[in-house]
């Protein structure tokens, strides 16, 4: 994925080669925020990441951990009427067909698809309301270097797992057989995600013999690793954001923007 934006990027389809070995798998995340500057000291602070410039312009950072690119930052929550939240972005190989799967199957398509070099995205909404990107494109940087320093792991929030992966999958060509493609398998009450072997996303409703619960508001949520959850908690206290819950290997936080998220000390492998 093109590094430089969180919402797009746009190549010829002759060019576009690099999607088709991970189709289907996350790929980015980025996050919409309203200060750039208070949002790069946040996650500074509670991550360690470093910054530079991205080509979009003044309003965008790249975050980098150990000098890999991890992140994308936007600020134009308030410019474009974005809410402020973190988006994973999903490797296709051509997004305009995505977006037309996505329609058809009572997705909805907010952003895109637009094209900026070198590729093409589009920022969608599932038909519970989850909030998605996919990106067809160059990968960001090298895919496995992004896959161990980034927040590889996603999971799904929502009323009927089982429906949500129906959805994405058909939208991302999961389980196809496909070289490349995502494997899906049920464990633990999650419909799991698969990709060369590892775990890069879980879909989550609750108990699987309970009702789909109408009171879930549907979201993917972020996983970053970290090696002491307590104190990094106690960190995104000091500097402005909250605590929304905290257990020994894991915590749901707040930015100072509202943007949520969770460290955990779990690797998903």
């Amino acid at each position: 994925m093109n590094h430089d934006t969180s919402v797009g990027g746009g190549p010829r389809k002759r060019d576009v080669v690099s999607t088709h070995s991970v189709f289907g798998a996350p790929c980015w995340v980025s996050l919409t925020s309203r200060d750039l500057d208070a949002t790069q000291e946040f996650y500074t602070a509670l991550l360690g990441w470093r910054w530079r410039g991205a080509k979009l312009g003044d309003h965008f950072r790249i975050a980098l951990a150990d000098g890999v690119p991890v992140a994308g930052i936007a600020a134009v929550a308030a410019m474009w009427h974005m809410s402020v939240a973190w988006t994973p972005y999903f490797a296709v190989p051509d997004a305009d067909l995505a977006v037309a799967r996505a329609r058809e199957r009572g997705g909805t398509a907010a952003v895109g698809p637009l094209s900026f070099a070198p590729g093409r995205a589009a920022l969608l909404a599932d038909r519970d309301g989850a909030t998605f990107g996919i990106w067809q494109g160059e990968l960001v940087g090298n895919w496995e270097a992004w896959r161990r320093a980034a927040p590889t792991f996603i999971r799904l929030h929502t009323r009927n797992a089982f429906d949500a992966a129906m959805f994405y999958g058909e939208i991302l060509d999961w389980a196809t057989g496909v070289p490349g493609c995502c494997e899906v398998e049920y464990e633990g009450g999650e419909v799991v995600l698969r990709s060369q072997g590892d775990i890069v996303a879980r879909i989550d409703s609750g108990a699987a013999e309970a009702a789909p619960d109408p009171s879930v508001r549907p979201h993917w949520q972020i996983h970053f690793f970290v090696a002491d959850v307590a104190g990094c908690a106690r960190t995104a206290e000091k500097h402005g954001g909250s605590v929304l819950s905290e257990a020994e290997d894991e915590a749901i936080l707040r930015d100072p923007d509202g943007a949520q998220f969770t460290v955990t000390s779990r690797r998903e492998r």
